[in-house]
């Protein structure tokens, strides 16, 4: 089980990702640096929420319909040893990203659109230590844009604004150290991911006039991570990770709007995330785990274009290994945590989101050559 632990935390990731309201899809995961030998991995995920409401009584009720629109994930990395000690790898994925739509029976919201996309290219070196000790760390730059588009009596006279990103290329970087003791499948691994900054070129219009083209700086959030394996029984293995993720930096305030709102687009809190997980080997071709993962519910109101808030999934994993090949499948379920998405300053609710939940599936191939 020790070389693939790391292949099923990584996967419960692929398949868990709806958290911060579907910002964070990837997780971010650096499992595939301590691969063993030369290896290349290519993987999907499908993630289909179901998150709907209700406008309030006090606004007619109207359904929100399915505001969270199904999504694909794709990433690929490559890991080489350049001797012993050094090996180094380069990973491109899609970390965040964000795909809400409004219906129009909403009177509050209807017609209230967010459209997000971020890839991101890191590259990672690992140098070892005797004595099972080693240090990591990289470079990563990403790319991002977006449009969001407000509509309905929720927004009052801000009803009609809508505000384009344009692509920008920020970068950040990342450090961690780990532990590893193989003859138990032990590793302990505590990683820092680094804000990454952009500056966005912003259009404000309201109901297709322009009113504002103004630079937009916004922060994708720094994060902490400690991930830890270890062999509990023979072909026996437990592995789980906590994780800091520093979501009340990350805001959305073009000028016009936050003059005219006195606050921003999103307003979201910080989030620690929970997951712990036991795999198991049945023979040389088959692996297999499942894993439970948390996050604690915040303050019930919340942004309409972040309508979630806290959950609790489920994961199931295998992995098939044969010669140099190994796939690794997994599905989650994902319990949704109810919210109240508001506008206004003080907030104000202007809708009710229950019983909503996610569906994920997730593949990964991978070569070690």
């Amino acid at each position: 089980m020790k070389k693939t632990g790391m292949a099923l935390a990584a996967m419960m990731m692929t398949t868990a990702a709806v958290q911060a309201g579907g910002i964070d899809r990837s997780g971010q995961s650096i499992g595939v640096l301590f691969e063993q030998g030369r290896y290349v991995e290519l993987s999907f995920g499908r993630v289909m929420p179901s998150v709907s409401g209700n406008d309030i009584a006090a606004l007619g009720g109207g359904a929100s319909g399915s505001v969270g629109r199904d999504y694909t994930q794709g990433s690929l990395a490559v890991k080489l040893d350049f001797n012993d000690r050094l090996s180094g790898a380069v990973i491109l994925e899609q970390p965040y990203g964000a795909d809400v739509v409004y219906d129009a029976t909403s009177v509050a919201l209807g017609g209230t659109t967010a459209n997000a996309d971020a890839t991101s290219l890191t590259a990672l070196m690992r140098y070892k230590f005797d004595g099972g000790f080693s240090v990591h760390g990289g470079v990563k730059a990403q790319r991002s844009s977006a449009e969001v588009e407000l509509r309905g009596l929720a927004y009052g006279g801000l009803n009609g604004y809508r505000v384009e990103l344009s692509d920008d290329t920020g970068y950040g970087y990342l450090v961690g150290v780990a532990y590893e003791k193989p003859e138990i499948a032990l590793r302990v691994a505590l990683t820092y991911n680094s804000a990454v900054k952009h500056k966005f070129d912003t259009l404000e219009t309201l109901n297709g006039a322009p009113i504002g083209v103004t630079p937009t700086n916004v922060e994708t959030p720094q994060s902490v991570s400690l991930d830890a394996q270890s062999g509990i029984a023979k072909d026996t293995l437990v592995f789980g990770q906590i994780k800091w993720t520093n979501w009340s930096n990350f805001k959305l305030e073009p000028a016009t709007f936050t003059g005219l709102a006195g606050g921003g687009l999103i307003d979201l809190d910080d989030v620690m995330t929970y997951t712990i997980g036991v795999g198991r080997k049945f023979n040389d071709t088959w692996s297999g785990a499942a894993s439970l993962s948390y996050e604690k519910k915040s303050d019930p109101l919340v942004s309409p274009l972040a309508p979630t808030n806290g959950r609790i999934g489920v994961t199931l994993a295998a992995i098939y290994t044969r010669d140099n090949m190994k796939i690794t499948t997994g599905i989650n379920y994902t319990k949704l945590g109810n919210s109240q998405p508001e506008t206004g300053t003080p907030d104000t609710a202007r809708a009710e989101f229950r019983d909503n939940d996610a569906l994920g599936i997730g593949v990964k191939v991978g070569f070690t050559f």
